[in-house]
């Protein structure tokens, strides 16, 4: 097949990293990357006087990801005009910002990992078809529908997709890069294990409340005597956590701002979150678990393991779609195989079948 051009839209260290891994693995096309922007002139005003600079449109996010794709050599075509590049697919790790240009190409969507509460107002924004952006979270991330294709992390998250909106047929589960082999996270060198983790969210950093006084305490509680480690989201305001925790924790409490997260809490005792992502890995390898969100309802949200095939198996739908010739509209994603145990593969051929 002849070479393509795709651009891949990252934004977080984890979406940026996870786009990467499956751009590696599509290697017979040429691939860009971009951070996620927008062309809409009112949130390019706000942007420009920095009211987005705790989003995933630019400061600390924008600055890493530059950064990154610096240090891999990878080429930087922000909002597709530095190269002059007529695209084939633009690979999306957000749907709630798209714009028209890159609607036009043929769209894959790939989950990052955990969304945030749907919460009254994104319920309202969702049910009067509203941009997802105006939610003020990430709840509505993944069900627009905008996109051809929807790469879901575990059949749970592909039922939440479809009652937020998306169309069944366009999702497939394929298990999500960076979460889709957690046990290779057990082999590392963090020198602490059995420890009470703790990995904070940037809730205030969004917009949102969170009492961190009550949430410090209860983590003290919980550890009851046992050494805490606190790993703080990249996104948070580093000092004011730092001090925070320093006014409430034991004096021998360590704080991260950098670092493996995912070492982390492969070698804690157990894990407290608000919400975060790194839950997941903690569920996967067995872990007691703390969070905002209904474990149990975690569980069923978890995403599939797969061995690490999750970006072979998004880059082989990418790929497959770049070749079909039909309208976007009459495309249908397969069902991967990579990785999966024939129980899981059955488990997401009877879900699939019953789409149609």
């Amino acid at each position: 097949m002849q070479r393509k051009k795709v651009l891949f839209l990252i934004g977080s260290p984890n979406q940026t990293t996870q786009m990467h891994q499956i751009a590696s693995e599509l290697n017979d096309h040429d691939c860009y990357f971009s951070q996620l922007y927008t062309d809409n002139w009112l949130n390019c005003l706000v942007q420009r006087v920095g009211l987005l600079d705790t989003t995933i449109l630019g400061g600390e996010f924008r600055r890493k990801g530059d950064a990154y794709l610096a240090e891999h050599n990878l080429p930087n075509d922000y909002a597709a005009k530095v190269f002059g590049n007529k695209y084939d697919m633009a690979v999306f790790c957000s749907d709630m910002i798209i714009t028209p240009k890159l609607r036009g190409l043929k769209t894959v969507w790939v989950q990052e990992g955990m969304t945030d509460p749907l919460t009254n107002w994104a319920k309202f924004i969702n049910k009067m078809n509203l941009p997802g952006y105006l939610a003020m979270n990430t709840s509505l991330n993944g069900g627009s529908n905008i996109c051809d294709v929807y790469c879901a992390a575990s059949v749970g998250y592909r039922e939440q997709f479809i009652k937020l909106g998306t169309d069944a047929r366009k999702i497939v589960v394929t298990g999500i890069p960076n979460y889709d082999n957690v046990q290779e996270f057990l082999h590392n060198d963090f020198p602490y294990h059995g420890y009470v983790m703790v990995a904070t969210s940037d809730i205030r950093e969004t917009f949102n409340k969170d009492n961190r006084e009550e949430f410090l305490a209860n983590c003290v509680k919980i550890a009851a005597g046992r050494q805490l480690i606190f790993k703080l989201h990249p996104n948070e305001q580093k000092e004011r956590a730092v001090a925070e925790i320093k006014k409430i924790a034991p004096a021998d409490a360590l704080i991260y701002t950098d670092g493996n997260t995912s070492h982390m809490v492969a070698n804690c005792g157990e894990l407290i979150t608000q919400y975060s992502t790194v839950v997941y890995i903690g569920i996967a390898l067995g872990k007691k678990v703390h969070s905002y969100f209904d474990v149990e309802k975690l569980k069923s949200l978890t995403p599939i393991q797969t061995g690490g095939t999750s970006a072979a198996a998004i880059a082989e739908i990418c790929r497959n779609y770049l070749a079909f010739k039909g309208p976007k509209g009459e495309y249908t994603p397969p069902m991967p195989t990579k990785g999966l145990t024939e129980g899981l593969f059955s488990k997401l051929r009877q879900v699939t079948t019953e789409s149609f």
